[in-house]
């Protein structure tokens, strides 16, 4: 470590902490991650302190978006605030507040929802909830910076983990929908240093992996990483319907088949937002199968 980046680094230890709201969740806990390892000082907000399981060295706290009041314990002489919303809308205004008046700098976690393809705009409840978070954090004067994460990597692992464990078919809608997969330490990566560094105030910043692939292709990639062939067969949005019932919820369910199929015929949304601001590419789709790889693995016979 050179001189300098040795001042900086001993800066940060000695600065306020960042506060991690969402701390145990997949983006929450790659935040934690790159916070720490860039020497900042963390303090993660969790409803349930006692089983979260994060680093010993990150101070953990009790809070709750739904009772803004349990908020100001956790607020109190933090630098900044990652917020990464996870109740209904009912308290985000005064949740806004109390960040306004503990705080000057937030990163919000959002989505791209105003990013003009037609995969990104399609009715989308959750964006439309971002977007009045935005606002909010706008009306209260707060140094904000927005991250839009596109399709995260890890999706394949929740939609296509157990199929692949248990065979060889993935049987999906749109094969051909292409997406830009992006793995959530790159958007961890993005948000730690809008955290910490300066120069990030009125960023706006839509985050995608670096290739555009079809699921069909996403599939494909996953079956060499595992050094197996899978096939994908496709489902009509009907069947993928009758295939989800009961176990996904209606809406979620209609949201992407409006997002895939807007997309048929054009290539997925690609920014170099990630080597932008982090000096390094965002990770290859097969990158985070391969780091992941267990995921898709076949359970040994016992």
């Amino acid at each position: 470590m050179t001189g300098n980046a040795q001042q900086k680094y001993n800066e940060r230890v000695n600065m306020q902490p960042v506060l991690v709201t969402g701390a145990t969740g997949r983006v929450g806990r790659a935040v934690i991650a790159e916070l720490l390892g860039a020497g900042v000082p963390v303090r993660a907000l969790t409803r349930k302190p006692a089983t979260a399981a994060l680093p010993a060295i990150a101070e953990v706290v009790a809070g709750d978006f739904t009772e803004p009041d349990s908020l100001d314990p956790a607020l109190q002489g933090v630098r900044a605030v990652f917020l990464l919303w996870t109740a209904p809308l009912a308290t985000a205004a005064a949740v806004v507040e109390r960040l306004a008046s503990d705080t000057r700098r937030v990163v919000f976690l959002s989505s791209p929802h105003q990013t003009p393809h037609p995969f990104f705009q399609q009715p989308n409840p959750v964006a439309r909830s971002h977007a009045e978070i935005e606002r909010l954090i706008v009306a209260a004067g707060l140094e904000s910076t927005f991250i839009r994460p596109g399709m995260f990597a890890s999706n394949a692992q929740f939609w296509w983990g157990s199929a692949i464990r248990m065979g060889d078919v993935v049987r999906w809608p749109y094969g051909a929908a292409e997406t830009a997969p992006i793995d959530e330490r790159d958007v961890a990566a993005v948000a730690a240093r809008a955290l910490y560094e300066d120069g990030h105030t009125g960023g706006d910043y839509v985050l995608t992996g670096p290739e555009s692939l079809s699921q069909a292709e996403q599939v494909s990639v996953i079956g060499a990483v595992l050094g197996r062939q899978i096939r994908f067969e496709e489902l009509s949005p009907e069947e993928f319907r009758r295939e989800t019932a009961g176990t996904w919820p209606g809406p979620v369910v209609e949201m992407l088949l409006d997002a895939w199929g807007a997309t048929i015929g054009r290539p997925a949304f690609v920014t170099s937002t990630v080597a932008d601001v982090v000096g390094a590419p965002a990770r290859m789709f097969r990158q985070w199968v391969s780091d992941h790889a267990d995921a898709f693995s076949r359970s040994p016979p016992e």
